[in-house]
């Protein structure tokens, strides 16, 4: 029942502000109305002071259009009895005579005194910070979409927090924009206030004199009066929601309201109260000054300056010699022993690139963190912890990833500077560059240049995400390279946890350690994840009772957990596939020979090159329609086939039919591979 209430009040509301442009209303509700109009414009304006953040009363410029209505409703209103009746109620009539003394004249300068108030000073800079803040926002919106994608891409968030996020960006780009536009209800509202009461005047002296016949003395202290306490009464309620608008516009994010805020940061500091304190003392001593009230100030900011904590500057610095302290007592041998050993995964960076590893949230190091996590949820790996430092070796900018002490990749990251990746870059400055994972061209650019940039269409990525995403890159394609003896004795402790009888069937009696290591790595070479161990192990159990042959015991493990792998390759509910001709796959089982690393096929060079072109080419078709396809063979043919088409220009994955079949699926067939060329379906 209250929540339907509440549903109908603003509505209910809007009829009754309409009815007050046309119906009269008794002086008695009038006066009821005008209440609840000064109390609702403090009621908003202690809401916007208690508020953390703008868009915690989003509903804001809708209240302010429909306050200014309901304002502009009782002037009519009170206009009506005022020029009618010449009496429009006890409030009007106090605010007449009591407020300013019954005096026309002081009450037409308070009221002039109010106008300016509100409208050359808070509404003018209120309507200004509006725009400006409008302005920027809409500006630097792509920019916040484009770095919620890259900490999506990193890793650092999920899908919920990135939704949540993009959502959150909206919300504020439609706030101050609609601020930015209820702005100027509140510079409307102040110039109506002044004609309303010049009209009010003008008229009250034309009734008086002409309809009642009064001289102009009485017609003035009995009409200009009460439109004087009219104006007075109109413009608090404007006054304060004027200052409401100025507090909302001028608010930044925080984790307390305005009140908690101020008290906190002005108390900051014990030297400037004490100073601002020991003025005040001065000052009361000068001649002339009152004493009291300096003294009294004076003494409060004193007290209140020898309450505050000391700054945690003293802290840091403790904290920093003590860190200094450790360093000088480390052994210099075990500090040697530390640089000689080769670490399984480690940045360089250029030493003017030092500044990417810093202490916010977002810095290299808690990228790397996320990025750690996001490959352990996607592979079930654990990859090791990346270790940084700085080396005076790499040309400026530079970075390069190793592991195992051997360099795997390179990059350039300038400070300052943002890579812009696009086809229309010419405009911008900066030299050409080639994207080191995907290489697509781009430039690196100014910071202050990112708004032009996006402007041309051009993606925007900040150094620590191309980085990141380089870094990604390397290790998923290294994966097994980085997974050790170590990392599979852990994996296997954490399955026998959870499972004791799908390790103690499997190792050591039918395989060891070892084994299982070169399993896995086989596995995350193609990237198929290992992260349901339990039923990896199981296939391994059946498989190694009648051969250990690492092939074999691999693609056991892939048919076991078949359906997750077609479900990495899906393209919504649909698999996209390419298969082989069926005489060119019989031909090729007759070219299958075994081998020391597996079987392999062996033909004719000009065999295999008609394969590898017309897989290309079915390939490329079916990139260009927009989809990424697998290749399906026979299970006997898969591992040697694999081989086969991982190398560029290739490099599609292979399934087996089996894999295919362990789980309902829809499968759509784009593409045959036949000696000659390949067969292209619509």
């Amino acid at each position: 029942m209250n929540r339907n209430l509440a549903r109908l009040a603003v509505p209910v509301g809007i009829v009754g502000i309409v009815l007050l442009l046309v119906v009269p209303v008794p002086a008695a509700l009038l006066d009821v109305l005008i209440v609840c109009n000064v109390l609702l414009a403090l009621v908003i304006l202690l809401t916007s002071m208690f508020v953390k953040k703008p868009l915690d009363f989003s509903v804001f410029p809708s209240l302010l259009l429909v306050a200014t209505l309901f304002r502009l409703g009782l002037n009519v209103a009170s206009t009506r009895l005022v020029l009618g009746q010449g009496y429009a109620g006890q409030v009007i009539e106090a605010f007449g005579k009591v407020t300013v003394g019954g005096s026309l004249i002081i009450g037409a300068v308070v009221f002039v005194i109010l106008v300016v108030i509100q409208f050359v000073v808070v509404t003018k800079g209120a309507e200004r910070v509006a725009e400006v803040g409008a302005r920027f926002t809409l500006d630097a919106m792509p920019g916040k979409q484009m770095a919620i994608d890259a900490d999506l891409n990193a890793g650092l968030i999920t899908d919920v927090v990135a939704r949540q996020r993009r959502a959150e960006v909206s919300a504020e780009a439609d706030f101050y924009g609609a601020m930015d536009g209820a702005s100027k209800f509140v510079k409307g509202d102040a110039i109506a206030g002044i004609v309303i009461i010049i009209v009010n005047i003008v008229g009250g002296l034309g009734v008086g004199m002409l309809q009642r016949g009064l001289s102009i003395t009485d017609a003035l202290n009995t009409y200009s009066l009460l439109t004087v306490g009219d104006g007075l009464v109109s413009q608090i309620p404007a006054l304060l929601m004027a200052v409401s608008t100025g507090m909302i516009v001028t608010r930044s994010n925080a984790e307390a309201d305005l009140g908690q805020a101020a008290s906190t940061q002005l108390s900051q500091s014990r030297t400037a109260l004490l100073i601002a304190g020991l003025a005040a003392v001065v000052m009361a001593l000068m001649p002339g000054m009152p004493p009291l009230p300096f003294l009294g100030v004076g003494a409060a900011l004193i007290i209140a300056s020898r309450r505050i904590r000391p700054s945690h500057d003293g802290d840091a610095s403790s904290d920093a010699s003590g860190a200094g302290g450790g360093e000088a007592e480390q052994d210099p041998t075990q500090r040697l022993m530390e640089e000689m050993r080769v670490h399984p995964l480690e940045i360089m960076l250029a030493p003017d690139l030092v500044d990417l590893v810093g202490g916010s949230a977002d810095d290299l190091l808690a990228r790397v963190k996320s990025l750690r996590h996001k490959i352990a949820m996607d592979l079930g790996v654990v990859i090791p912890p990346v270790r940084t430092r700085d080396s005076v070796e790499l040309p400026p900018s530079t970075y390069a990833i190793r592991i195992a002490g051997v360099e795997a990749g390179r990059g350039t990251a300038p400070s300052g500077k943002l890579l812009a990746l696009g086809d229309f870059l010419d405009a911008l400055p900066g030299a050409a560059v080639v994207e080191p994972v995907f290489g697509l061209a781009g430039k690196w650019i100014p910071a202050e240049m990112r708004h032009s940039a996006e402007l041309t269409g051009a993606t925007v990525i900040d150094r620590v995400s191309v980085l990141i995403t380089h870094l990604s890159s390397i290790v998923m394609a290294n994966a097994a390279r980085l997974l050790s003896r170590e990392d599979v004795r852990v994996l296997t402790e954490g399955v026998k946890s959870a499972s004791p009888a799908a390790v103690e069937e499997l190792t050591p009696g039918l395989l060891s350690l070892a084994e299982i290591h070169r399993v896995l790595q086989g596995l995350l070479t193609e990237q198929v994840p290992i992260n349901d161990l339990t039923r990896i192990y199981e296939a391994l159990t059946l498989r190694a009772k009648a051969s250990t042959d690492p092939e074999g015991l691999i693609e056991s493990a892939r048919l076991a957990i078949g359906p997750a792998l077609v479900r990495r390759l899906m393209d919504g509910d649909r698999l996209t596939v390419i298969t082989i001709e069926p005489v060119l796959e019989q031909s090729l089982v007759q070219d299958l020979r075994p081998a020391e690393g597996g079987t392999q096929l062996v033909m004719e060079q000009s065999k295999l090159d008609s394969i590898l072109a017309s897989l290309s080419s079915a390939v490329a078709a079916a990139e260009s329609a927009g989809k990424s396809p697998a290749l399906v063979c026979a299970p006997v043919l898969r591992a040697a086939v694999r081989k086969l088409v991982a190398l560029p220009p290739s490099g599609v994955p292979v399934l087996s039919y089996a894999e295919v079949t362990s789980t309902s699926v829809n499968i759509e067939t784009i593409g045959v591979v036949r000696l000659g060329a390949a067969t292209v379906s619509a």
